[in-house]
């Protein structure tokens, strides 16, 4: 695997907002497939994604939720590392109140090993294995 994908390229092919670019990307994707050469989506490249979705296209948590877990099932797309994408998507699913970024932090630190997860954002210390980190000593 050798072709990473930026951001941008990842949003024109789910919107299709910008034909040239949209029919630029579709070529990749047919030459990767024609390949046998997936393409691969970074975990910041998602964050990004998630974030350019629901503020640039005002698309809602389930719609991107759905979005997602479509690309999981995709056979020309791979992730940097898929069990910390399919632990996030679970987490956002059930925690209604959570941020997707949140979901990915946490569940990357839970695939690296870590016990706790801590923060200062009470929204995120919602998550399993989240705690808040106060100020009082």
């Amino acid at each position: 695997m050798s072709i990473a994908i930026d951001t941008n390229v990842l949003v024109r092919l789910l919107v299709r907002d910008d034909e040239p670019q949209f029919q630029a990307a579709s070529r990749l994707v047919e030459q990767a497939d024609a390949a046998s050469e997936p393409l691969l989506i970074v975990l910041g490249a998602l964050l990004e994604t998630e974030w350019v979705l629901r503020s640039r296209y005002r698309l809602d948590k389930p719609a991107i939720a759905t979005t997602f877990a479509r690309l999981l099932e995709s056979d020309g797309l791979v992730f940097e590392h898929e069990p910390t994408v399919e632990e996030a998507l679970h987490l956002w699913n059930q925690h209604a109140g959570a941020d997707f970024a949140d979901c990915l932090l946490n569940a990357r630190a839970a695939q690296l090993g870590c016990a706790r997860f801590v923060t200062f954002d009470a929204g995120a210390a919602q998550l399993p294995r989240a705690e808040l980190l106060t100020t009082s000593s």
